[in-house]
């Protein structure tokens, strides 16, 4: 198997470009969403420093619906509302391949995950490049059955340590600080810290042990 994070351009006529790029500074991240016929029904997070006021663009557009704060707090909120358009997963369905949540868009652009056999993903390639969208390939990992990277992290830990490479955390010198790292991932900087550090200590003893 294969697993792959990319970063793609949004068409100008997603309703989520104009507001990203209206809020350049804030995260959306869809959560999850559903198709209904020519709509989706989504679960949206916007993350910035006035989630109220990104909230009220999201609103106000034309392509959105029966938008529903959910839970809000001073730099999150999260809603369920319906979408007129379903552009920024339809290229999954085409492929075959089903979307990974979360969805993170930034200032017009998106980033997912992506799972799937070295088929399937030759397939996707394929179709991107014949798309003629601009997108980057953040990072890819191949996985097997006998692959134990599963075991050594935990869940947390390799959310963590895949945000910090995403990031640039790891770079020299550093492209994020611990505290972006952890608003990135929804935590305090201090569990933040303690999770990319057991991660890593489990990462460099597992490769010193197979280097033997």
């Amino acid at each position: 198997m294969i697993r792959a994070r990319f970063r793609m351009e949004i068409d100008d006529d997603v309703w989520v470009t104009a507001v990203s790029t209206s809020f350049p500074e804030a995260t959306l991240r869809l959560l999850t969403g559903v198709p209904r016929g020519d709509r989706a029904l989504e679960l949206g997070e916007i993350r910035a420093d006035d989630p109220e006021r990104v909230a009220a663009a999201v609103r106000r557009h034309p392509d959105v619906s029966n938008h529903e704060t959910v839970y809000v707090d001073d730099r999150r909120l999260i809603a369920h509302y319906e979408a007129a358009e379903q552009g920024l997963y339809e290229f999954l369905w085409e492929s075959t391949l089903p979307p990974e949540f979360p969805v993170v868009v930034r200032n017009g652009t998106m980033e997912f995950g992506l799972t799937a056999t070295r088929e399937q993903f030759d397939a996707f390639g394929t179709a991107l490049d014949d798309s003629g969208r601009q997108y980057e390939l953040l990072t890819l990992v191949h996985t097997d059955d006998t692959d134990d990277t599963d075991r050594l992290l935990t869940e947390r830990q390799r959310e963590g340590v895949a945000a910090a490479q995403r990031h640039g955390y790891f770079e020299v010198p550093r492209e994020c600080t611990l505290a972006e790292l952890a608003d990135e991932l929804a935590v305090d900087t201090s569990t933040a810290s303690e999770t990319i550090r057991r991660a890593t200590a489990r990462i460099v003893g597992q490769y010193l042990l197979n280097r033997g």
